[in-house]
């Protein structure tokens, strides 16, 4: 009996342990070389690097929004489209228009549907302009953001953070600028916002 219960302890903590380790660079993150400024030091940055035509980044997009919806005070989470392709360039100008616009919590999630579930490319200025009017936005608001200053900056200093982030494909996360996660560290899509959490925790830690 005493060694069935010694057995059954030990089935017990295995599990526990596996979910209580600790991760490491190159066990679930990367270290980023140079360290990347955030917006606001006194908060923990978390940026979700993505492309809308990317199928593990919608596949994450359920992973984020739970994980969003307990977000702590002090972490800020932002998304930054990526531009790694010619045909990526549209998207990433969809998001900052919406942004810029104030409708990107609105259209973000439809965003990833339209492309992923209905088959719709969304690929062009036309396509564009139609899918913001859902959102109240008229086609001609839409192409004055569109070919923007604004945006143009915008997908300038995003280019220059990926670069920095060292960041070469969808999805990734950075946090406070320091680590990179992805499914490939990580261990797959499920595990990404484990490691982000420890990550926050360990930042919250250096803080104090």
């Amino acid at each position: 009996m005493k060694k069935l219960f010694t057995a059954l302890i030990v089935a017990l903590l295995i599990p526990f342990s596996a979910w209580a380790q600790d991760y490491s660079d190159g066990n679930g993150y990367t270290t980023i070389k140079t360290p990347v400024r955030t917006a606001d030091p006194s908060k923990v940055e978390v940026v979700e690097i993505f492309w809308y035509g990317c199928p593990h980044c919608y596949q994450l997009e359920p992973l984020t929004q739970t994980w969003k919806k307990d977000l702590a005070e002090d972490v800020d989470f932002k998304y930054m489209p990526a531009v790694f392709g010619r045909n990526w360039l549209a998207h990433a100008k969809a998001f900052h228009v919406a942004d810029i616009l104030g409708v990107e919590e609105k259209l973000h999630s439809d965003m990833f549907n339209a492309i992923h579930q209905d088959g719709k490319r969304m690929s062009s200025e036309d396509q564009l302009a139609q899918f913001f009017t859902n959102y109240g936005i008229s086609e001609d608001e839409f192409r004055k953001q569109y070919n923007s200053f604004a945006v143009n900056s915008r997908l300038s200093q995003a280019d220059a953070k990926i670069r920095a982030y060292g960041a070469r494909g969808v999805p990734g996360l950075i946090v406070n600028g320091k680590y990179l996660v992805t499914a490939a560290t990580a261990g797959g899509n499920n595990n990404i916002y484990s490691v982000v959490n420890y990550l926050i925790d360990q930042e919250r830690q250096l803080s104090n």
